[in-house]
């Protein structure tokens, strides 16, 4: 342990130092308040022993500055080091920063008792920095949790729309384009009852990562939109833009060569629909049911294909 001690008497200083010294702390000795400040940034101590009464900057404004210093969530003890005892001093010492007061002569023995004290607040604070940090983490991975699907470990619908709606205020505000592809698996009821929902579960799964390894952009979001149906946000992106990634889609799921014998191919497939507009006025579901059209469009057209809404539009 480190104890800044900031005293102009050089015997006051010789007499600290020694009391620390044999409670096994070690002294860092400053006979005047800028020298105390800079010694403070340098050596970061865990207690300060500060006299009121210095040349140049008095004990006070020390006590300002070492605070002003800290960085959020940081705390040192201040103990001031005084002749004076009026309720004055004392008052303006705690409103300076202060934590105690200890009067002169000093005592070795109120010096150690006044330490330990300290020490025990330090352990104590720093035990509920530590926990809080703990809380801080689970909460913050309890709020990952809740944003994603159980199964598939994407965005579930909840961090979907909330997603949606987030980046649709941006391109709103930034006169930007913002696409949308909504992602069927073809026949897949039919896939559960030949396989079984174990085997469908696991056919999701493989969807998911597929679908997640072709959404490279960390602006893009792809989420499980509800039972076999997924859905790929595309910030700043157009209708052309958002037809390439959708083949990109079908061929990602093509090439896991998921056998399915209810299928026309043989293997799963999926159904795409993607839509883009610029937003105006209106809100995301306007985008939402351009892209439902596009899925139904390809379905209806045969599925194992992407659909798309012409021409591009502006909400209103």
């Amino acid at each position: 342990m480190k104890a800044l001690v900031i005293e102009d008497s050089q015997t006051g200083l010789a007499v600290v130092s020694q009391h620390l010294e044999r409670m096994g702390i070690q002294p860092i000795a400053a006979t005047d308040g800028e020298r105390g400040v800079a010694l403070f940034r340098e050596h970061n101590p865990d207690i300060v022993l500060l006299d009121v009464v210095l040349p140049g900057m008095d004990g006070y404004e020390v006590a300002r500055r070492i605070r002003a210093i800290e960085q959020s969530g940081e705390w040192t003890p201040i103990i001031f080091l005084t002749a004076r005892t009026a309720d004055t001093d004392l008052v303006q010492g705690i409103t300076a920063g202060g934590d105690d007061y200890l009067f002169k002569p000093i005592s070795e023995v109120v010096l150690a008792a006044k330490v330990r004290a300290m020490q025990r607040i330090l352990q104590m604070r720093y035990s509920l920095v530590v926990l809080t940090r703990k809380l801080d983490a689970a909460n913050q991975e309890l709020t990952r949790l809740t944003s994603l699907d159980g199964l598939t470990g994407l965005a579930n619908r909840r961090h979907f729309d909330e997603t949606l709606l987030r980046e649709w205020r941006r391109a709103a505000r930034y006169k930007r384009p913002l696409a949308l592809a909504l992602i069927d698996v073809d026949h897949f009821k039919l896939f559960n009852d030949s396989y079984g929902h174990l085997a469908g579960d696991e056919c999701l799964k493989s969807v998911a990562s597929a679908l997640h390894a072709v959404s490279r952009r960390p602006s893009d979001l792809v989420a499980r939109y509800g039972g076999e149906e997924f859905a790929l946000i595309l910030p700043e992106t157009d209708l052309a833009g958002a037809r390439n990634v959708a083949e990109g889609l079908c061929d990602a799921i093509r090439a896991l060569q998921v056998p399915h014998g209810a299928s026309p191919s043989g293997f799963v497939t999926i159904s795409v629909g993607v839509a883009s507009l610029t937003p105006g006025t209106g809100g995301p579901q306007n985008l939402i049911a351009e892209a439902d059209l596009a899925l139904y469009d390809a379905k209806s057209g045969g599925r194992d294909r992407v659909g798309f809404r012409l021409p591009e539009t502006v909400a209103s």
